[in-house]
């Protein structure tokens, strides 16, 4: 039983393999729709797709390559509240998204558990794989002992699909050998492949036995409540809307009380915020405005929420 966790470009070059090599039941994660500026980079769907949830397209067009395989689709997001549950169902767990908070989540629920997962990630040209927490093994946190200040995510850095077909190739190529019992796991290794020298490096590292994760410990990093609030609600009470998207993405989002700071950089420049208002946080897609409630919740911003409705819905209703 293995699990998918984000059915973007890595899950999609991913999955079709493992659906193909007759992988008896695959669960497949994924809160997102399918839109027209990702299709070059996640290829098991196509226009006609848009704006339909990912894990159905994926799930149905699996089935027609192999009709004999269970397809488990969860179509949310992985979260603190719903991650132990989920992932406890399943033998193997691959780390197909490209939010930062998201692998350590992974991670953490992996440890707890005693489940092993495949990790891959791109910046521009560069994929990098490993296998963490493979038979009590380093973890995430032995390499990334806690979340860098800025990381972009594949659509902000902007990469090639090539390059994530490349690490997702790379990562299938892992879980055979960890499911069929073969070769070298890239255990307490980081594989590091260049798309344009075509050079590659293994950086090994060790386990860190000081890093202890508990129940606890994961209640006070993934489980704060966040207060989630309408568009018609939120004009209602006043305050300031946030948009934590880049400057040039779409749909352009005008209203006269808002603010727009990329979250990567929410950090440095939080103090043009109010703290005497309600802030009103919003995205793309939910991830990023998640993102950057936890971290002003963490610099004791007070009056928090985010919106229920992402850019897309906000823009009918502005």
């Amino acid at each position: 039983r293995v699990l998918v966790i984000g059915a973007g470009g890595l899950g999609c070059a991913v999955l079709p393999y493992l659906a193909a090599s007759g992988i008896g039941s695959i669960g497949i994660i994924d809160g997102d729709v399918v839109s027209q500026s990702n299709l070059h980079r996640q290829v098991l769907y196509t226009e006609e797709d848009v704006d339909q949830p990912k894990v159905s397209i994926a799930a149905k067009k699996l089935k027609l390559l192999n009709p004999d395989i269970q397809i488990n689709a969860e179509n949310t997001y992985l979260t603190g509240k719903n991650a132990l549950k989920i992932i406890k169902n399943y033998d193997l767990i691959v780390d197909a998204t490209d939010a930062i908070a998201a692998r350590y989540l992974i991670n953490d629920v992996c440890v707890l558990e005693g489940k092993p997962f495949v990790h891959a990630s791109i910046y521009r040209f560069q994929a990098q794989v490993s296998v963490f927490n493979y038979k009590n093994g380093p973890t995430y946190r032995c390499l990334f002992p806690s979340p860098p200040k800025d990381a972009p995510s594949c659509a902000e850095a902007g990469v090639l699909g090539t390059s994530v077909a490349l690490a997702g190739m790379l990562q299938g190529n892992e879980v055979m050998k960890i499911i069929l019992g073969i070769g070298e796991v890239l255990s307490g290794q980081l594989l590091l492949k260049d798309g344009l020298t075509n050079k590659q490096e293994i950086f090994r590292f060790a386990k860190n036995e000081n890093i202890k994760i508990t129940l606890e410990s994961f209640k006070r990093e993934h489980l704060q409540e966040l207060k989630i609030i309408d568009f018609a609600s939120a004009k209602a009470k006043k305050g300031i809307f946030l948009d934590v998207r880049q400057k040039q993405e779409k749909p352009v989002i005008k209203l006269p009380n808002l603010i727009q700071i990329p979250v990567q950089n929410l950090r440095d420049t939080m103090d043009r915020l109010p703290r005497d208002q309600a802030v009103f946080i919003f995205c793309q897609s939910g991830k990023r405005s998640k993102a950057g409630y936890k971290l002003l919740a963490e610099n004791d911003f007070k009056n928090l929420y985010c919106l229920q409705e992402n850019a897309p819905e906000l823009e009918h209703l502005v």
